[in-house]
């Protein structure tokens, strides 16, 4: 049976943590911050983890990061 293959556009964008979730950059920060309320900005700093659903599709394209 051959490896199985991580998608690379999965492992620039998340990590796992040691109890095995799932952790990734906040979303809405590209562009349009005018609009952004201040609250918004500084909540949405950093990193954040995923949410069960979401973190289950990660964790297929990212195979052996278990």
């Amino acid at each position: 049976m051959p490896k199985m293959k991580t998608k690379s556009s999965a492992k620039k964008r998340f990590k796992m943590t040691a109890s095995g979730k799932v952790v990734a950059a906040q979303a809405g920060k590209r562009h349009g911050m005018i609009k952004r309320t201040k609250k918004f900005i500084r909540d949405a700093r950093g990193t954040t983890t995923l949410s069960a659903p979401d973190a289950k599709i990660v964790k297929g394209y990212m195979p052996y990061d278990r």
